[in-house]
Order: C-alpha cells, then structure tokens, then sequence
C-alpha cells in the first residue's frame, strides 16, 4: 500500500496483533455472532492489518460491521444454503451473513470441489462486505491450488465518459502458490482507487491524487486536490486517454460473474447486498505442481532480481510487499490511528466488554 495511507509512525499506536484478535472476538460476539465465527471473522481483519493493508482492517470496516448489526442488516447467525449446484460448481445464500465468515465457507466449497474435479467455482448470493479478498484467495495455496475471489463493492465509480454512479468497486484477488519466494497474491478493487482508502485519506488529511476521483459532473480531476464532499471514484486507469475504459469493463465483469451470474443483479439492480464469486484450480490436474512451483519462483526471482528504474531501488511483485510488512508488524506490533484506539475504546465501553488496548 502506498505509504501515504500508512498511519505517520510519530502518532502511530503500536497494538500487539493477539491483543486487537481478542478485542475483536469480544465485539463479534456481544454482537450475537457464535464463538468460531467471531474467531474466522478476527482472521480475516487481522490478515488484513498485519499484511498492511489498513483500506480492509480494522480501522474502517469494524465500524461499518458494528452499524451493521445494530441496524439489523448483518445478520449475526446466518442460515447459509446450496441454491443451485451441478458437479464442480454451486451457488450460494448468504442469508444476509457477514462476508467474513460466509467467504471463507463458500472458498472452502470451491475448494472441495476443486479436488474432486480439478476446478471449483462457488457464487455467493445475498450477503454482506466479505473483507479483503486476498485473504479467501489465499486459502488455496496450502491446498497446492490457484485461488480467486471476487465481490461486487459499493457503487461508487462513475463509468468512462459517465456521470453517473452505476459501478460497483469490485476487488478481485488470484493467489498462486510458489516454493521458496513468497507466494503472488494479487488484491485490487477495478477501481483507480479503493472506496476504504478515501476514508483513510481523510482521517490521515491526505489529497486526493490525480486520477482518482471526478467531480459531480464526472470531470475527472487530475490535480492533487482536497476530497470534496461530493465526489465519484473514477474507473481503474483514471481517463480513457491512460486506460479507464479497461478498468471499467473489468469491474462490470465482476459485476457480471458476482453479481447477475449468482442471481443477485449488478450495479445499481442488485437485489440482495454483496455478491461474491470463488474460484479454486487444482494445479495437478493441469500440470506437475513442482514444476509449477519452481517455474513460478524462477520467474517471480527474475522480476525481484531485474534492474529498476531511475528513483527506484527495486522491482516487487504483488504480495511480496506485504509478506515482509508482515514479518515487521508480528515482531514490532500493528501501528493504529489514535483515533481507531479512541473508537475501539469508546465501542468496548458501550459493549460493556473488557479494556485490551
């Protein structure tokens, strides 16, 4: 993640990863919602906290979670069932349950299903925001699969040349499994900038970029500007000129394989809250998976190894930042917005649940 979305290390927070996990299980389940499902939840923000990628963590989505079962539109103990199934793939309802304890099931699904017929694909249907996607895409790695995951996010992006809101977000995740360098985990909303890292932008006062948002008549603005109040998030690429058109049709795709193809409609049609679609590829059944492991880690080798641009000290690759953000938040601690340690102190106060941070 960009380091402007990082929390300045001077005003940072620093929260033991075991100490947030307890903190969150306790809010969960006041909440209403069962023991391991409060835990599977804790997973899944925590993966996205200690990986550094804040936009999907705790510090915006608790808060959202929390108005959502109070309100009555997460339901807390999810019915969940198989509408529609045949061989390798089936389809999902959510009953309206959290997207972080659903997702994991539903990858699972593909997952078993993968093994049996050498793909597996799960469409979810009626749920609610699942999380960040790269965690249910890396569930197939320990599998020796390729995992994807993808989910209709708030419909926020104005199309290209558009001037309405008619396009949802869209994260889609591919992970692919490696032996030695650390596995590719791709996670990224089609859109020129995550929804969450608007929000954090402005608790942190930062600008807004060139690209990332139009104004309300669709403008896209393209000087580093203050976030207006009223704004649209422009497509993956920005403008036509850089490539927003292939943004914008990768994220109705999504809309298209989550959302019209699990019977839940797209964009501004949807039915039923979030729709998500998994995917899980059983490597043996395409090719050796040694052989894939080490092609993989030859070529992933080669991009870390290869020159980098002037002002540049290296080239990465998806997930490998965020492998050894991991390695740096586990031994020193997750740095937190004094202001998500306020919220969390303030919710746990009104929850009457213990003090942990």
């Amino acid at each position: 993640m960009l380091e402007r979305f990082h929390v300045p290390e001077d005003i940072a927070v620093r929260v033991n990863q075991e100490d947030m996990r307890a903190t969150l299980v306790d809010i969960f389940t006041k909440l209403g919602m069962p023991k391991n499902d409060a835990d599977q939840s804790a997973d899944v923000l925590m993966y996205a906290d200690i990986r550094g990628v804040e936009s999907h963590g705790v510090s915006n989505m608790m808060r959202a979670y929390v108005a959502g079962f109070q309100e009555g539109t997460i339901n807390p103990n999810p019915k969940t069932r198989i509408v529609r199934e045949a061989a390798a793939v089936c389809t999902i309802d959510s009953d309206q349950g959290l997207g972080l304890v659903v997702g994991p099931q539903a990858m699972n699904e593909a997952i078993e299903r993968a093994d049996k017929y050498g793909i597996g694909s799960v469409s979810v249907t009626n749920g609610r925001h699942f999380g960040a996607a790269g965690y249910h895409a890396a569930m197939a790695l320990e599998k020796d699969m390729i995992g994807i995951a993808m989910t209709t996010g708030g419909v926020t992006v104005v199309p290209t040349h558009g001037a309405e809101r008619l396009v949802g977000l869209n994260p889609i995740a591919i992970a692919a499994p490696t032996r030695n360098e650390p596995p590719f985990i791709f996670d990224a909303s089609m859109s020129s900038v995550a929804g969450n890292k608007i929000t954090l932008a402005k608790r942190l006062g930062v600008k807004a970029m060139p690209g990332w948002i139009a104004q309300s008549d669709g403008t896209p603005l393209m000087d580093e500007t203050d976030i207006p109040e009223d704004y649209m998030i422009l497509p993956l690429g920005g403008t036509r000129e850089v490539g927003s058109h292939k943004g914008y049709s990768l994220a109705v795709m999504i809309e298209i394989l989550s959302g019209v193809l699990s019977g839940g409609a797209a964009g501004p049609h949807r039915r039923a809250g979030a729709s998500h679609h998994f995917v899980a590829y059983k490597i043996d059944a395409f090719t050796d998976v040694d052989g894939f492991k080490d092609d993989l880690d030859q070529y992933m080798k080669s991009l870390t190894e290869s020159k980098p641009a002037p002002g540049h000290d290296r080239v990465t690759y998806a997930g490998l930042p965020e492998h050894e953000e991991e390695k740096e938040r586990l031994e020193n601690g997750i740095p937190y917005h004094p202001e998500v340690i306020d919220w969390f102190r303030s919710i746990s106060a009104e929850l009457e649940l213990p003090a942990r941070l």
